[in-house]
């Protein structure tokens, strides 16, 4: 039977959400799938990724895709992030066309920020190079709230009068991104935005793992108020934490031997120019 690669248009994103329910991860509902796919931000998207179908129709391959356009270094830059991928085992010949397919847009950076084990050496043959992905776990301690200054909120309201400029409409560009909770610390006249997601380790989703960090010296020094705050507001009992993401090593933490890879390929940016906003990060829990 034939096989072709079409892009996956809105009239193709419910048929994908099914797929990767049945075939992928059961514990993500279709209708997740499909909002993931319908990214928040304002973005002019070629597509949602790309597909394999039969001749007859049938949906037997997805790789999802997630657009959006950044100011790096005053330039606006077009990236693709490459997110959950799937083939049917009698059609895995014909999966490097997906991924071929989508590197061959030109003009856009790529990432991907969630690879399999299996899918790692294939991105590394297609040019795609490794983020420092050097990650730190801290125990939630419920640290005692001292009044004062320093504050941690996560009302949408706080963070809309609290956060300007670039911060605050990166924090509207996410609001209603799916994975993305918003927390903003506020110490005197300095403010820090901090986007986290909830992750399992081990099957347990009793983790925070932090995205975003606007401003690392003030997370740094109001570091037990997020940890409190992240286990008391959030349930979360532990801090999953990048170096490259907030800086310096968090006391009391222990750097985690293995760590998840995440990549990314470009002719014109360094590792430091790649974060994880605008991506599948914030918009899909699993």
């Amino acid at each position: 039977m034939g096989v072709r690669v079409e892009p996956i248009t809105e009239s193709w994103v419910r048929a994908a959400g099914q797929f990767l329910h049945s075939h992928l991860n059961g514990r993500v509902a279709v209708q997740a799938w499909v909002r993931a796919a319908d990214v928040p931000w304002k973005v002019d998207a070629p597509n949602h990724g790309m597909l394999l179908r039969t001749d007859d129709g049938q949906v037997v391959g997805v790789l999802l895709a997630f657009y959006s356009e950044r100011m790096v270094a005053g330039r606006t830059e077009r990236f693709c992030n490459l997110g959950a991928w799937c083939v049917l085992p009698e059609f895995r010949f014909h999966s490097l066309k997906l991924l071929r397919a989508l590197l061959a847009q030109p003009g856009y950076h790529f990432t991907d920020l969630s690879p399999s084990s299996n899918v790692v050496p294939i991105n590394e043959r297609h040019g795609f190079r490794f983020l420092d992905t050097t990650t730190t776990l801290t125990p939630n301690l419920p640290w005692p709230s001292l009044p004062g200054r320093r504050r941690v909120s996560a009302d949408p309201e706080v963070i809309r009068r609290t956060l300007t400029g670039p911060e605050l409409a990166h924090y509207l560009d996410h609001a209603q991104a799916p994975a993305a909770r918003h927390v903003v610390l506020v110490d005197g006249d300095e403010r820090c935005y901090l986007v986290f997601r909830r992750d399992r380790r081990k099957r347990l989703p009793l983790f925070a793992s932090i995205l975003y960090v606007s401003n690392p010296a003030l997370f740094r020094r109001m570091h037990r108020m997020v940890l409190r705050h992240l286990l008391v507001r959030h349930g979360a009992l532990a801090t999953l934490a990048e170096l490259r993401v907030v800086g310096d090593r968090p006391p009391l933490s222990v750097l985690l031997p293995d760590t998840r890879r995440k990549m990314f390929r470009s002719d014109s940016l360094d590792p430091d120019d790649v974060d994880y906003l605008y991506s599948e990060l914030v918009c899909l829990s699993w």
